[in-house]
């Protein structure tokens, strides 16, 4: 009989194996869409719009995926835009919520690469891909 810990390992392995191969690459991306800092409040009640730039460029960066290191980056700026606002408490909670809540396996509107099919999972992204995101992405 297979050790418990040996199970549960190849069981986590097929399920991210499968994951990965359940997004066709070159998929088509959908159109980017935002509801401002998901989940969490856009800013204070005296500037009630404080984090939403940042929160935007938070999604577009999820939206467009790619690899761990880009999602790391994205939840750091995030962070550190918060941080700047004189938030630093708030800008903990937020860093902490976005590490948690958004990775890519989780089957969520708010995911890490939200605009491909779900399965993409961490991945550089193609030329074609690339091309996709330059044609949809928000203009600043």
């Amino acid at each position: 009989m297979m050790p418990l810990k040996l199970r549960w390992l190849l069981a986590a392995s097929a399920a991210v194996w499968l994951t990965q191969c359940a997004s066709p690459r070159n998929a088509a991306l959908r159109p980017f869409e935002s509801d401002g800092c998901t989940a969490f409040p856009d800013g204070t009640s005296s500037h009630p719009n404080l984090w939403q730039p940042a929160c935007l460029r938070h999604d577009v960066a999820y939206w467009k995926g790619g690899e761990a290191p880009d999602r790391l980056a994205a939840d750091r700026a995030l962070r550190q835009a918060i941080f700047d606002s004189g938030h630093p408490w708030v800008s903990r909670l937020a860093y902490i919520g976005v590490r948690l809540g958004g990775v890519p396996w989780l089957p969520t509107p708010w995911r890490w690469g939200f605009g491909w099919p779900y399965g993409r999972g961490y991945a550089p992204l193609t030329e074609s891909e690339r091309a996709q995101v330059l044609a949809k992405a928000p203009q600043e």
